[in-house]
């Protein structure tokens, strides 16, 4: 089994060669305009434009907390919308969006998926934002359903600001 690959940059322009999946967390009331997806939406349309019609047919698919929709946004890119977070604030002391047990349901999916293009996971450290995550929770889950798997999966953290 291989190990996660961490790089300093941005999830948005993944390196390297061949077939990437762009994966990031959104939630489960049809909200998009904060966080990673900012940065998502201002590299390519497509994620925000099939999440928003995702959502709106939520009666009649599968959208809700667990699922994954995979778009394809250039030639050898895909960004994976994992739907990991319930709501978009936290509630009350502690409570707050994540929701592990989804993001691990969303890449079991994405698993297959991912081995099928052939492509290696890029992702930023998801569930970690806005959603409340603790990494520490979320890394062994990409270990159980991606890596262990044979996904190859690359993290990236920002690179830092200059003092």
């Amino acid at each position: 089994m291989s190990e996660i690959l961490y790089v300093r940059g941005d999830a948005t322009v993944p390196s390297g060669e061949g077939a990437k999946v762009v994966a990031h967390v959104c939630n489960d009331v049809g909200g998009w305009g904060r966080g990673f997806v900012r940065a998502v939406s201002e590299r390519w349309p497509e994620p925000e434009a099939a999440y928003r019609a995702w959502y709106r047919a939520r009666e009649t698919n599968d959208f809700g907390l667990g699922a994954v929709q995979v778009v394809r946004v250039e030639t050898d890119v895909w960004v994976a919308n994992l739907i990991g977070q319930r709501g978009t604030r936290r509630r009350g002391r502690g409570t707050v969006p994540v929701r592990y047990e989804a993001i691990g349901t969303a890449l079991a999916a994405l698993a297959p998926r991912a081995l099928d293009l052939g492509a290696r996971v890029h992702m930023p450290r998801i569930g970690c934002g806005l959603a409340g995550g603790t990494w520490s929770r979320v890394e062994p889950l990409i270990s159980e359903r991606l890596l262990r798997r044979g996904v190859h999966v690359t993290v990236y953290d920002p690179e830092e600001e200059p003092s």
